[in-house]
């Protein structure tokens, strides 16, 4: 299994027990999804490597709590925290009307009421405060807050984002 072909799910983030029990804090809004997983992928350096669960337990809103099979001990343990955990993307639930995942809209075409064609979506910025999408129009980047009250319309079918900026927004770059 290849990093593209996964999503992240989260991060190993403490010991639960003396016997290998894990705690992995999920990166999700929606938990309960992934309390009953039969495996996961932990990334290891540069691979991927599949880890069977014995038992999970959701706990404290986003964390579970897992055995995975032949990890018995503290010290096999500790070798998996602070990791990084991935599942396929097959595995995603569908997401349906303006909701969205970040990797399924790279490549889509943004549109603005007022201006039409703006560019392609080529990433997303989320480390501000605020998503934007990076939107490329020939040889400009332009930043475009993802805020919902911009969000007109997800068409996954024709791989386009509608959306209503502010007056001058878009202007600022075209200049």
């Amino acid at each position: 299994m290849q990093k593209k072909d996964c999503f992240y799910l989260g991060k190993i983030v403490t010991k639960y027990s003396f016997r290998g029990e894990l705690v992995i804090k999920l990166d999700t809004d929606e938990p309960e999804l992934y309390a009953n997983m039969d495996a996961i992928f932990i990334e290891m350096g540069s691979n991927l490597v599949p880890f069977f669960i014995e038992r999970s337990l959701l706990q404290k809103g986003n964390q579970l709590r897992v055995k995975f099979e032949d990890v018995d001990s503290e010290t096999d343990a500790n070798a998996l925290l602070k990791l990084d955990v991935y599942l396929p993307l097959n595995l995603l639930p569908k997401l349906e009307g303006n909701k969205f995942y970040y990797h399924e809209v790279i490549g889509f075409t943004l549109k603005d009421t007022k201006h039409g064609d703006v560019g392609t979506i080529v990433g997303i910025n989320d480390t501000t405060a605020q998503p934007l999408f990076e939107v490329q129009q020939g040889a400009i980047e332009l930043l475009i807050p993802m805020i919902d009250d911009f969000i007109k319309k997800v068409d996954r079918q024709n791989k386009t984002i509608l959306v209503e900026t502010p007056e001058g927004l878009i202007e600022m770059y075209l200049e």
